[in-house]
């Protein structure tokens, strides 16, 4: 029987409150009634990210597979859109999915995940061989990059205006051009959205393939920015972090075949974006206290040295 894991029902509830509990309270049913609409026993134990609920089943067929149950919320409607335009190119397979559940059945992999490889001119290349693999026309109905420009720009001012920060106005300045110049004339390439080394897991069928993509069309270069954002605990302690992150971006984008000044820029956007997130709210791993201030400067610190 299915029992949703204590620590994902806590976190939900404390993000979506009544709403989260509400709908904590239906997810065993649905399962329940997901299993049997596909034909699956589970076959492991539940696991879960931040939105939603991994089951481990068995496919009446023999196949291993996954059921992956997320709280419904829009930056969850369009993932299986990007699984079915890829058909297993560099990502897991969906077999099935059931919108109004904001449900999927997914092609199972391992655990273990490019995160976990010490070595980062790996990762960086393995990272940028998937975007490379994953850029495909995006299908109609995507949500559009482009379309965030204006709101990007405008937060980007905001937060300027309203957080108490040290960034200098050059630095704001770069993030504000690449939105102006980059982020209001994108391709309709389809982009993972949220490519990071967490996302690319190890499997049996190709060495790894990602997961949990977000789904939308544009610059396919603007996942230079969410894989570096994420890498920036394993750099925390370089020595020369200039170099460190010259290196990150030519492994990544000579592997990704991405033009490099345009992947910098879109890494210093996202750095920026980090520092503002954290003075506004915190870090997922920090919420208060010298470790939220060490990171708060050391997202300052990379947005600098990406300018």
């Amino acid at each position: 029987m299915f029992q949703t894991p204590q620590l994902f029902a806590r976190a939900t509830v404390e993000r979506e409150g009544e709403r989260g509990a509400a709908w904590l309270a239906e997810l065993p049913g649905i399962v329940a009634e997901l299993l049997e609409r596909w034909e699956c026993v589970p076959d492991g134990e539940v696991a879960h990210g931040g939105v939603g609920v991994i089951v481990p089943v068995r496919r009446a067929c023999g196949d291993a597979a996954v059921l992956k149950v997320s709280f419904p919320h829009p930056g969850n409607v369009h993932e299986p859109d990007a699984f079915a335009a890829w058909d297993g190119r560099g990502a897991v397979r969906l077999y099935e999915r059931d919108g109004t559940r904001f449900a999927m059945l997914l092609e199972r992999v391992r655990a273990s995940t490019l995160a976990e490889v010490e070595d980062g001119d790996e990762v960086m290349t393995v990272a940028g061989r998937l975007n490379h693999r994953l850029a495909v026309p995006a299908p109609p109905g995507l949500p559009r990059l482009r379309a965030r420009a204006d709101a990007w720009e405008e937060q980007l001012h905001r937060d300027s205006r309203e957080l108490p920060h040290t960034l200098a106005p050059r630095v704001l300045g770069c993030a504000v051009a690449t939105v102006r110049e980059l982020g209001r004339d994108q391709p309709d390439t389809l982009v993972h959205g949220d490519l990071h080394a967490r996302n690319i897991l190890r499997a049996d069928r190709e060495p790894w393939l990602a997961v949990d993509p977000k789904g939308c069309a544009g610059d396919r270069a603007y996942d230079s920015g969410t894989l570096l954002k994420a890498r920036a605990l394993t750099l925390l302690g370089a020595d020369d972090l200039a170099g460190a992150l010259r290196r990150a971006l030519d492994v990544f984008t000579e592997a990704a075949e991405l033009d490099r000044e345009r992947a910098r820029r879109w890494a210093q956007f996202h750095a920026v974006q980090a520092a503002f997130h954290g003075r506004r709210h915190g870090f997922r791993i920090a919420r208060s206290g010298a470790p939220l201030e060490r990171l708060t400067q050391f997202a300052d610190r990379m947005a600098e040295l990406l300018s």
